[in-house]
């Protein structure tokens, strides 16, 4: 059933931690189950910029419209978000939406699925999400809107700037130090102690046993630079 809007403003004035949920793609279902089952917050709806999606449901949850909302929202009572929007390479728009939620005041919400192993001598920043099967361990440093994606291992040490996205089955070994805005893709393996440069993709599959610069795409066994990417790009 379909709530008017003061309804809707009277249930969220009742609760405490109201959340959107910025991006209806196939990462934010995940998410929006991870929400679910970690009882993070009472999830209010979806804005997603792509219109043939408004007026459905994901996961049960309402995609509401586009971002041009969040002012409404937030005048109705909603004060939490989390970026639905996954990525394949570029975190750029995760990144847009992150500090747009901000300006608005938004609260960041930070997700550990149950099923994600987190050591209690992590640090996980503001929005960062881990995904089911996925393991952060000890003295490990997450920063702002990092996804550890489902499966995925970040063993003891390592530092992940902001806005970074360990794709689904990718593996850092201690002490690997990943640069703000870097993919590392799906089941590439990270050697210990590597720097991986800001905005850099690591291709899916690729075993990095050497530092990488910023801006760069590498892939491989071992991984090799395929190309240097500019600033804007």
């Amino acid at each position: 059933m379909t709530l008017s809007w003061a309804d809707q403003a009277v249930m969220i004035n009742s609760r405490k931690t109201i959340c959107i949920v910025l991006g209806g793609g196939g990462h934010a279902r995940v998410l929006i189950e991870s929400l679910q089952a970690a009882t993070a917050a009472v999830i209010y709806g979806i804005l997603d910029r792509d219109r043939s999606r408004w007026g459905k449901d994901l996961c049960d949850v309402p995609i509401l419209g586009g971002d041009e909302l969040l002012p409404e929202l937030v005048s109705l009572g909603v004060n939490s978000f989390v970026v639905g929007l996954g990525s394949a390479g570029d975190n750029r728009p995760r990144q847009h939406l992150f500090e747009l939620a901000l300006s608005y005041h938004l609260e960041p919400l930070t997700i550990v699925h149950p099923k994600a192993v987190c050591s209690r001598w992590a640090e996980l920043g503001p929005g960062a999400q881990l995904f089911p099967g996925s393991i952060v361990n000890g003295g490990t440093k997450l920063g702002a809107n990092v996804i550890v994606n489902s499966g995925a291992i970040v063993e003891h040490d390592c530092v992940l700037c902001d806005h970074v996205h360990i794709a689904t089955g990718a593996c850092l070994a201690s002490t690997v130090y990943v640069g703000e805005g870097a993919h590392i893709g799906i089941g590439a393996s990270i050697r210990q102690c590597i720097h991986v440069g800001r905005n850099t993709i690591v291709g899916a599959g690729a075993v990095v046993v050497r530092d990488v610069p910023d801006n760069v795409i590498v892939a491989g066994v071992p991984a090799k630079i395929l190309r240097k990417m500019d600033d804007n790009e």
